[in-house]
């Protein structure tokens, strides 16, 4: 009898702003673990925007711990779906991969008023990914 296959999420961005880290966490609690989720960066700061940690927290949601790890190739091979956010020509291209760009503002330097938006179109993104990994959302 073979395991079902557990669907793999990779969210790359740049840096720490906060676009990564709250698909990851909206992609990790709205899944209730039923996604292996991932995050990286092509340059990772060593801290997370406070801003993006704040506006999480408002909808119950900790990314505190959500510090993406380097971009690599195993990462990205391990993953069903790689969903680059704002980083342009930054982040590679990877062909035959479920692969999405997600432009969005950047909060990096934005108060928490910019950032709820922010949050809440990520919210939504992470939403319609979970529909197309076949993965119904737990709330």
């Amino acid at each position: 009898m073979s395991t079902p296959h557990k669907p793999s999420a990779l969210f790359v961005c740049v840096h720490n702003a906060g676009r990564s880290q709250m698909a990851a966490g909206f992609l990790r609690a709205l899944s209730d673990g039923a996604v292996e989720v991932r995050s990286a960066g092509s340059m990772p700061a060593e801290h997370i925007n406070p801003v993006a940690v704040e506006a999480m927290l408002e909808v119950g949601i900790d990314i505190r711990d959500e510090k993406p790890k380097i971009l690599s190739d195993e990462a990205v091979q391990a993953s069903d779906a790689v969903i680059t956010m704002g980083c342009g020509d930054a982040c590679p291209f990877y062909p035959g991969k479920n692969y999405q760009d997600w432009e969005l503002d950047d909060p990096a330097g934005q108060g928490i008023d910019a950032v709820r938006p922010i949050r809440d179109e990520i919210e939504r993104r992470v939403r319609g990914l979970l529909a197309e990994l076949g993965v119904q959302p737990v709330a």
